[in-house]
């Protein structure tokens, strides 16, 4: 499966596209398995690496910076950049905007890690990120918008996904691990679990497409113009990740990761605030805006996958990136 997964996750999108076109009151039941599902993938990417080591890797000061810089420095500018070209609709750039700017702390980890980029370093920045764009977001859609819209954001549904998918997921597979650690059952589970990566993300991938593709229908005229944003977005963050990559002179496996932080965007966490903000009826689209972001970033990181080791290559006798282990 790992040989054939970007085949598989082509099937498992065009899979779910057809069932959210042919079966669409389906949709709203599928949305809730959106998190459990999830949170299954995480648990298998967290079981991967050892609790002690995360501690070591958030000691890792340049490759923080590097993921804090490009995500509220880069980003923000090249949204500013694409803002003056968007359609006029406020809805649109609502969403635009709650879904680009706000970086991803979930299943950018696995794509990462497919492209050989240091997941174990985004699994230790993920609290950082997330507590940045909780306390950036208002102020970024004040300097967009105006004052009328930096209010509408709210820490709950940033929280609650924080809580699901990285805090309980992490502590049921430090728990595995230590299992694993003192019993062969434990360790004859963990090695069961990991195998189940491919099948996961790839069920993760359909359910996402075909809970979404129903919302689509009333609104393609809308969402379609805001697509080649989302594309040109995601080509521009591929060479502007390297960039800060090189200046934090950061090695293969970290550059990687820069460049899927920066170019991946908080969707699966942005779409519920999105659908639970209070707006009024002409701002109602800037949720299916998000939606499209997700629908558009998921072939977008199926081709990361592939292009990444291409844009960021190994490097013959780089020195080791991580700090070394305290001997004290």
């Amino acid at each position: 499966m790992e040989h054939h997964q970007v085949a598989i996750y082509l099937a498992a999108m065009a899979v779910g596209a057809l069932l959210g076109r042919v079966a669409p009151a389906g949709g709203p039941g599928l949305e809730h398995a959106i998190n459990p599902v999830l949170g299954a993938l995480l648990f298998v990417t967290f079981l991967q690496v050892p609790a002690a080591e995360l501690v070591r890797l958030l000691r890792d000061g340049r490759f923080l910076s590097a993921a804090l810089v490009v995500n509220f420095v880069v980003v923000p500018l090249v949204v500013a950049a694409m803002f003056a070209f968007l359609p006029a609709d406020q809805a649109v750039r609502l969403g635009v905007l709650l879904v680009l700017l706000c970086p991803c702390v979930d299943y950018v980890v696995v794509f990462s890690g497919l492209a050989g980029g240091s997941s174990r370093r985004l699994l230790a920045a993920t609290p950082v990120l997330l507590v940045a764009q909780m306390l950036l977001l208002p102020g970024f859609l004040y300097l967009f918008m105006g004052s009328e819209l930096a209010d509408i954001v709210e820490a709950g549904p940033f929280l609650q996904a924080f809580l699901i998918l990285i805090i309980i997921s992490l502590a049921l597979a430090w728990a595995l691990q230590a299992w694993a650690a003192r019993c062969p059952t434990g360790q004859k589970v963990s090695d069961a679990a990991t195998t189940a990566m491919v099948p996961l993300m790839a069920a993760t991938l359909l359910v996402v497409v075909a809970s979404q593709v129903p919302k689509l229908g009333d609104s393609l005229a809308d969402v379609a113009s805001v697509i080649p944003f989302y594309v040109v977005f995601l080509l521009v963050m591929a060479f502007a990740g390297k960039a800060v990559a090189r200046v934090f002179r950061l090695g293969t496996p970290a550059g990687r990761a820069i460049v899927f932080t920066g170019a991946t965007r908080n969707s699966l966490v942005v779409l519920p605030l999105a659908l639970a903000l209070v707006l009024p009826d002409d701002l109602a689209v800037a949720a299916v805006v998000v939606v499209t972001q997700t629908l558009v970033e998921v072939v977008g990181m199926v081709t990361y996958v592939r292009l990444v080791p291409r844009l960021v290559p190994e490097r013959t006798g780089q020195p080791d990136e991580l700090p070394a282990p305290s001997r004290k």
